[in-house]
């Protein structure tokens, strides 16, 4: 088996305050201690050239629009944050939103959608739906291309994003011309091999997950709709292209590969593994200097799913 990262282990011992694993706690303690203690690893947040707040329905939505997006017609990303369906909100990924949004030149939307237990599936599906409509809705006030949304997340985020990708291939939400799909939830029967490999001392625990899907599930038959788990969707033909992202020491690493081989062979996909990383290793650049390397490769991409984001780098170049 391949080696921790220096940086991992870096970050596995990040000298934080004591927390109590996510499994033993209410949704409400473990909220809370994520939002007291997530911006401790991650990096500096960058400058953009504007923020706002808006909501779309009952939905709080944030926006980040990078210093380079022009005024009018930029390309967009609609960004589902991660926290297993329970914790999390779009200021806990707010590093990777601003970067993003700086790289491409674009605008990020990224909402605070509808948490478990309290609203379970399909509630944040629902969220994400609206917010995409809503981007579409608001183009023109948001100065936006609706023709060139990107729809990405991680973790939890990830599977929303898979399914909100499916939704727009199926016309049921306005189109998307690629997803992102960082170390995604892809199969909530969390019966792959890495759920044994990676069970304790990596991060994320396959208790944690365990106690995230019955809050999200509590129809435990729902794991087998492809909306819970896109792994299951009856095919991926004619879904936008996607990159998929995926760290080697994480318990849903066998589930993100498994998605990203069946994207590859039924409609178009690239796949990054950091072999030595672990899950949420994205937003922890400030010990682990490999996310970056995942950020720049989003971005490439990102460009490659967008040909007018293509054209504007080279003439930048």
């Amino acid at each position: 088996m391949t080696q921790l990262d220096e940086s991992a282990r870096r970050a596995l011992a990040w000298p934080s305050e004591p927390q109590e694993p996510v499994e033993s706690c209410t949704p409400a303690l473990a909220r809370q201690q994520y939002l007291d203690g997530f911006a401790d690893i991650q990096w500096p947040l960058e400058d953009v050239a504007e923020i706002l707040e808006r909501h779309a329905g009952a939905t709080r939505l944030k926006i980040w629009r990078g210093r380079a997006a022009p005024r009018q017609q930029a390309p967009a990303l609609l960004y589902l944050h991660g926290g297993g369906f329970v914790i999390g909100a779009p200021e806990t990924h707010e590093d990777i939103c601003r970067s993003l949004a700086n790289m491409a030149g674009a605008v990020v939307v990224s909402p605070d959608y509808r948490l478990a237990p309290e609203h379970p599936f399909p509630a944040a599906i629902e969220d994400c739906a609206a917010t995409l409509i809503w981007m579409r809705d608001q183009a023109d006030a948001l100065g936006i291309d609706p023709a060139r949304i990107v729809v990405g997340g991680d973790s939890a985020g990830g599977n929303l994003a898979a399914v909100i990708a499916l939704l727009a291939r199926d016309g049921q939400v306005p189109a998307v011309i690629g997803q992102v799909l960082i170390y995604p939830v892809t199969d909530q029967l969390q019966a792959t091999d890495s759920y044994l490999r990676y069970a304790e001392d990596f991060g994320l625990t396959a208790a944690a997950m365990r106690w995230f899907r019955d809050h999200y599930l509590p129809d435990t038959a729902s794991g087998s709709d492809w909306r819970a788990s896109p792994l299951r969707a009856a095919s991926l033909a004619g879904v936008a292209p996607a990159v998929v992202i995926l760290a080697g020491h994480d318990v849903l690493f066998d589930e993100g590969a498994l998605y990203a081989e069946r994207l590859s062979s039924e409609a178009q996909a690239t796949s990054r593994t950091w072999p030595g990383q672990i899950h949420g290793f994205v937003s922890k650049r400030r010990a682990i200097p490999e996310a970056q390397e995942a950020l720049e490769a989003i971005a490439t991409a990102w460009r490659a799913m967008d040909p007018a984001l293509a054209r504007s780098a080279a003439t930048d170049d």
